[in-house]
């Protein structure tokens, strides 16, 4: 089980039908708390950390391998394949949900349907295709990384939380974002932002529901509508909810969206 042990893998419940939770960047298994609570009475839960982050050990972190998404999607495969999980329900947020699309494509007996929330196949802007940010605004990004990591995550966390009447929020996440050693952030939020993997949507087949925030600083309304055109059994629902973590701020709308496609 060394999978399981160097991400944190936490079990919950013996029912018949699992569903796995995977969290996106600068957070951990815990921005799951006010969703998976719901479903433990008729599943089995599965909740994990992503290697560097969390209570991970930082020095399973490899800058070599994490350079691409691939490895994610690669360590999934193998936390499902050591606890035998099959036909699963996931619930990826942001950076996994791509991941879990990836790893869906390449094993899709370990997968029944997915439900992602806040998903983007590629955050550059593009000829006749809006990610949301420009090549500067993200060099710009890793500077300010680089030059205070701590000081970043004090604006980084409010701004892309949203929600400035429960301030809280926002400083919840930037405790879990500072958990992270700071080259390590700096080079997970690089693989993050300079992927692309439009190509890669056609070869998911399961179906796929997208919850698209409707005002998301980090993926913008266009993208959860080249979702729902690219992926070939893929459906969008639009949130009203302000920022990239509608399962923290709003999880009574992710609840409401989640019901009919999980049951």
């Amino acid at each position: 089980m060394s999978r399981a042990k160097n991400q944190n893998l936490r079990i919950i419940g013996d029912a018949k039908k699992t569903i796995l939770f995977a969290h996106g960047f600068g957070t951990d298994q815990s921005a799951w708390d006010l969703i998976y609570p719901h479903f433990a009475p008729n599943y089995r839960l599965v909740l994990f950390d992503n290697i560097g982050s969390g209570k991970t050990d930082p020095n399973l972190y490899s800058h070599t391998r994490y350079s691409n998404l691939y490895a994610y999607a690669e360590d999934l495969i193998q936390i499902m394949d050591e606890i035998e999980l099959k036909d699963v329900l996931f619930i990826g947020h942001s950076v996994s949900s791509i991941v879990g699309l990836l790893a869906s494509s390449r094993r899709p007996d370990l997968f029944q349907k997915l439900a992602v929330i806040g998903a983007s196949p590629r955050y550059l802007n593009d000829e006749n295709y809006i990610g949301g940010f420009t090549q500067e605004d993200l060099n710009q990004l890793y500077g300010a990384m680089e030059t205070n990591f701590f000081t970043w995550t004090a604006g980084f966390a409010p701004a892309v939380m949203k929600n400035e009447d429960n301030p809280e929020l926002a400083k919840a996440f930037e405790a879990t974002l500072r958990q992270v050693r700071p080259d390590i952030a700096l080079s997970v939020a690089k693989t993050i932002f300079q992927s692309d993997h439009r190509k890669d949507l056609p070869n998911c087949k399961h179906n796929i529901l997208v919850l698209q925030p409707s005002a998301d600083i980090a993926v913008p309304m266009e993208v959860g509508k080249y979702l729902e055109k690219n992926l070939p059994n893929g459906k969008t629902i639009h949130i009203k909810s302000s920022g990239h973590f509608p399962h923290i701020s709003a999880p009574e709308q992710v609840l409401e969206a989640f019901k009919g496609f999980i049951d």
